[in-house]
């Protein structure tokens, strides 16, 4: 009996590495889809692309700036516009962290905001959703300002 038991936790636990490994190369395809995607929205400002950028807002978006978030599509669309103006792209941004909820449906992407001259000058989180057309589409947008406090 201690054998048939002892058999039976051996094969449960494989069975239980199996799945586990088996969803990592899955989690690893959906981080790549939204690092992959992030970079896009950010290239849509390198290129001074704006009907790009649009693409990636949700109808929902929500982004933070200033004391009173922008709500809705249009509406962060037609306050970033100014930020597209002008050959030269007032920053730039690149993912540096992705983690996608295991349901494969919601992203967190955060990384550094550069100047012009390649010096950080903030940070973004965004938080991107699997819409049912299969795109990824930013939901919420803030950035914070890059602190100049001494590591510890």
């Amino acid at each position: 009996m201690l054998k048939t038991a002892l058999v039976l936790i051996l094969c449960a636990a494989l069975f239980t590495g199996s799945c586990l490994s088996s969803d990592a190369p899955a989690m690893f395809a959906l981080q790549q889809q939204v690092t992959d995607t992030e970079r896009a929205f950010a290239k849509s400002m390198a290129q001074r692309d704006f009907e790009a950028f649009v693409t990636f807002l949700s109808d929902e978006a929500v982004f933070f700036a200033g004391e009173t978030p922008l709500r809705g599509k249009q509406v962060v669309a037609d306050t970033w516009k100014p930020f597209y103006e002008g050959q030269e792209a007032p920053f730039s941004w690149e993912p540096e962290h992705v983690e996608v909820l295991e349901s494969g449906t919601l992203a967190l992407s955060s990384g550094p905001v550069f100047d012009p001259q390649g010096k950080q000058v903030a940070t973004f989180n965004s938080v991107w959703r699997l819409e049912s057309n299969g795109e990824w589409r930013i939901v919420f947008d803030k950035g914070n300002a890059a602190c100049n406090c001494a590591e510890p």
